[in-house]
């Protein structure tokens, strides 16, 4: 897979990209990131990328030449691969989202600043918008960034475990079980026997009604839309009942 990242500030991508995972996806070949620098388009002797919004107010708007030349100039006009902008009024990110990402073999990420981009740039040119968040950043490279790693990491390939990204949490619409290692006993606190005692099918009951809890206790707004079955619901039912008794 390949990403083509347009920003004015590329060298934030640098030490990231050449870390841990996202450094070894590239070497095997797994995934191609390239970044290009929109100043580079810009074709006034200060190469300016930004300019003063028409009709007032304060800070400044990403001009719309630039940014119509850098992305032509690598993926084509019209655009070969989706275009997507990252800025707070897009879609919300999430694993589903990742995942649909996660089929394309190319795609185009646009890094606004300032104020935002010309209108004219999601009007002609962006062919989807994406947030992770209801809150403001600088620009959009960390987002870039975010949808870079967890879509790479759902590549064939990326992880060493081939089954780790299918039991992240959210990929099966629950907070992920709690993790433990070495030593078995610190500071007073154990580990739960059940994960020592060798008996798998145990283990992962532990875990799956562990998942439950957690995403019961933190966020239960995806019960809601989460592959129970019936052993789940009553597990969910039973913690229902007790945290009533409790109440009374």
């Amino acid at each position: 897979m390949r990403f083509d990242i347009f920003s004015i500030f590329p060298e934030i991508f640098e030490c990231y990209l050449q870390t841990s995972i996202m450094q070894r996806a590239i070497q095997r070949g797994l995934v191609t990131i390239e970044t290009h620098n929109i100043r580079d388009w810009a074709t006034d002797k200060h190469r300016m990328t930004d300019d003063e919004p028409f009709g007032g107010g304060g800070g400044m708007v990403m001009k719309p030449e630039p940014i119509f030349a850098a992305v032509e100039a690598v993926v084509g006009a019209p655009p070969a691969c989706p275009v997507i902008l990252l800025t707070p009024q897009g879609r919300l990110f999430d694993f589903g989202v990742a995942q649909e990402l996660a089929q394309y073999e190319r795609l185009a990420l646009l890094c606004g600043r300032y104020e935002g981009v010309d209108e004219r740039v999601r009007q002609a040119l962006v062919s989807d918008e994406i947030s992770i968040g209801d809150y403001v950043l600088t620009g959009g490279e960390l987002p870039a960034l975010v949808v870079v790693d967890a879509v790479t990491r759902l590549l064939p390939g990326v992880l060493g475990d081939p089954q780790a990204a299918s039991q992240d949490s959210h990929a099966t619409g629950l907070l992920e079980y709690p993790h433990y290692t070495r030593p078995a006993e610190f500071r007073g606190m154990k580990v739960p026997d059940v994960l020592r005692s060798g008996d798998h099918a145990k283990i992962a009951r532990w875990r799956r009604r562990q998942s439950l809890l957690r995403t019961w206790q933190r966020r239960p707004d995806l019960l809601a839309k989460a592959r129970l079955n019936e052993d789940d619901t009553e597990f969910l039912q039973e913690l229902q009942r007790k945290q009533n008794r409790e109440v009374v």
